[in-house]
C-alpha cells in the first residue's frame, strides 16, 4: 500500500487542502487504514471528479480507492454484475458495451468511480424513466467505521444513508449493479433547437419520454427575447435495424450466454469522440482566455450550430453521455481561479422560479459555457440524494475575478430554497451549513443514524465539516 501526503482539491480547483494519501490493494488494508486513522479522521476517494471538497480531508486520511479495480462476470440470468468501488465507469462501459449490457444510468461523466457513483448517487439523462444510480444496486460491501465489512441492502437504513451519503457512512469496497440489456453500442440521436426558456421547456415535456435520454444545452449568456435559449438532445439506445444497411450486414448481436469476466487490469482512458456540436469548451481555447467575449462567440457558434430540427444520427455511447471527457482539463480555461459548479433542483410547478433563476446568471453576464437543464423524476432513496422531481441546471462559473460568484449563487441559494429546491452537496464547494439543512429535510435523520453508526467521526471530509452534515 502506497503512502504519501499531498495536496487535493477537487476538478473546479478551489480550496485545496492536503491530506495524507493511502492507496489500498485490498479489503485488509483499507481497514487498516480506518482502524488506524487520527483524530481528523478518513474519506475514500476515486478519481477526484467532485469540482467540490467532498473527497478531500484537510489534516487527515484519504483513501484513494483506485487500487480496488476488480470487474467480475456478468451474471447473464440476473442481468447483474459485481465489481470493485474503484472501478471506473467509462472502463466499465467498455466492458459491457460489448457483451450487450448497459449500465442504467450514466452520468455525464465516465471519469467517475462506481463507490464515487453511489456515494453522489448520481443521475442521468433518463432519471424521469430510470431513477437515480443506487436505485440499480443490489447490493454493497460497505467497510464501517469499526474496520468491519458489512454486506449492506437496498431498503435497509444504512444502504439508504449510504446512497448519495457523500462517503461518511463508510468506505464502499464492492457493489453489485444491476444492467440493461441493449441490442447495439450505439444511440439513437435527435436535436432540437429552443428559441427562449419557455420553448424550452415545451419541448421537453411535448416530447414525453418517447426517447428516454433528454437534456439540454442553455445559453446562460443569452439576454432579452431569447434569454435561456437552448439546444435538447434526445436519445435511445439504437436498435439494429436503426443502423445502415451496409452495419446491419456485418453487425453481429451478442450472444445470449457469455463465459465469465476475469479480473481485469485498467485499462487506458479512451478520448470520446466528441459530436459535431460541442457541449464544452474548444481544447485548443488557451488557458485563461474564457472570458466574457469568448463564451459569448463560442455560445452564439453552439446556437446556430444547431439547425433548428435534425434528424436521428447514430453516435457512440460515450460520444452522447460523455462529450465534456474530450477536454483534458475543463477547469484550464477559468486560470488561476479555477471554477464553481451549481447544480440546483426548481421542482415542477415552480417553473418561474426557475426563469428567475435563469434571468438572474444572464444578466450578471458571467461566462458560463456548460450549463445542463435536464428533467428529473421520483427521488433517490438517500436522505440526502439530490435527484427529485423537477427542473435541474447544472452550470459552471469562474471562481476568481471578474466573477467573483459568491453572492450571485447566495441569491440564487435564497430562490430554490424558497421554492422547496435544493443544491447538489457532491458538486457543491461553497454552500453555507444553514442553507444544506434548509434544503434537506431528512438531514437530521442522516445525522442521528451517522451518530450511531459512527460515534467517533471516523468518517469525515472537509465538505462534512464545512455543511455540519
Amino acid at each position: 500500500m502506497s503512502v504519501d501526503t499531498v495536496s487535493l482539491t477537487g476538478r473546479g480547483r478551489t480550496a485545496p487542502t492536503t491530506a495524507v494519501r493511502f492507496r489500498p490493494g485490498g479489503d485488509a488494508e483499507a481497514a487498516a487504514v480506518v482502524r488506524g486513522r487520527g483524530p481528523r479522521g478518513a474519506i475514500a476517494r476515486g478519481l477526484g471528479r467532485s469540482p467540490g471538497d467532498a473527497a478531500q480531508n484537510a489534516g487527515g486520511s484519504v483513501l484513494d480507492m483506485t487500487g480496488l479495480d476488480r470487474i467480475g462476470s456478468v451474471d447473464e440470468a440476473a442481468g447483474t454484475v459485481r465489481c470493485d468501488a474503484g472501478v471506473g465507469l467509462e472502463r466499465l462501459l467498455r466492458v459491457l458495451l460489448p457483451l450487450g449490457w448497459c449500465l442504467p444510468v450514466v452520468p455525464g461523466t465516465g471519469r467517475i468511480t462506481v463507490g464515487g457513483a453511489v456515494a453522489s448517487d448520481v443521475h442521468g439523462r433518463d432519471h424521469r424513466v430510470s431513477g437515480s444510480f443506487c436505485r440499480h444496486v443490489g447490493a454493497l460491501d460497505l467497510l464501517t467505521a469499526d474496520g468491519e465489512v458489512r454486506t449492506v441492502l437496498p431498503g435497509t437504513a444504512l444502504f439508504d444513508a449510504t446512497a448519495g451519503g457523500l462517503g461518511l457512512t463508510g468506505v464502499v469496497l464492492r457493489a453489485t449493479l444491476r444492467l440493461r440489456r441493449v441490442a447495439t453500442p450505439l444511440m439513437a440521436v435527435s436535436t432540437e433547437r429552443a428559441r427562449d426558456l419557455d420553448d424550452l421547456l415545451d419541448r421537453f415535456t411535448a416530447g414525453g419520454d418517447r426517447a428516454p435520454y433528454a437534456s439540454a444545452w442553455i445559453d446562460l449568456l443569452a439576454r432579452g427575447g431569447a434569454t435561456g435559449r437552448g439546444v435538447l438532445t434526445r436519445g435511445e439506445h439504437a436498435r439494429p435495424d436503426m443502423l445502415p444497411a451496409h452495419a446491419r450486414r456485418t453487425w453481429r448481436a451478442p450472444r445470449p450466454a457469455l463465459p465469465p469476466l476475469p479480473a481485469l487490469p485498467a485499462l487506458p482512458a479512451l478520448p470520446a469522440r466528441v459530436s459535431a456540436l460541442p457541449a464544452a469548451v474548444p481544447a485548443f481555447l488557451p488557458g485563461g482566455l474564457l472570458g466574457r467575449a469568448p463564451a459569448s462567440v463560442l455560445n452564439e457558434l453552439r446556437y446556430r450550430g444547431a439547425v433548428l430540427s435534425r434528424g436521428v444520427e447514430l453516435r457512440s455511447v460515450p460520444a452522447f453521455f460523455h462529450t465534456a471527457d474530450a477536454l483534458p482539463d475543463w477547469s484550464r480555461p477559468y486560470a488561476r481561479g479555477g471554477f464553481v459548479r451549481y447544480q440546483c433542483l426548481v421542482p415542477y410547478g415552480q417553473e418561474e422560479a426557475l426563469h428567475r433563476v435563469v434571468r438572474r446568471i444572464s444578466a450578471q453576464r458571467s461566462p458560463a459555457v456548460r450549463a445542463v437543464l435536464q428533467r428529473l423524476g421520483a427521488p433517490g432513496p438517500g436522505p440526502l440524494s439530490f435527484a427529485a422531481a423537477g427542473w435541474t441546471l447544472a452550470l459552471d462559473l469562474p471562481a476568481g475575478p471578474p466573477a467573483h460568484p459568491a453572492r450571485l449563487l447566495d441569491a440564487l441559494d435564497e430562490e430554490v430554497a424558497a421554492v422547496g429546491g435544493r443544491v447538489c452537496l457532491a458538486e457543491d464547494s461553497r454552500m453555507r451549513p444553514e442553507t444544506a439543512a434548509a434544503m434537506y429535510p431528512g438531514l437530521e435523520t442522516f445525522r442521528a443514524l451517522r451518530a450511531e453508526l459512527d460515534p467517533t467521526e471516523a468518517f469525515r471530509s472537509d465538505l462534512s465539516r464545512r455543511l455540519a452534515l
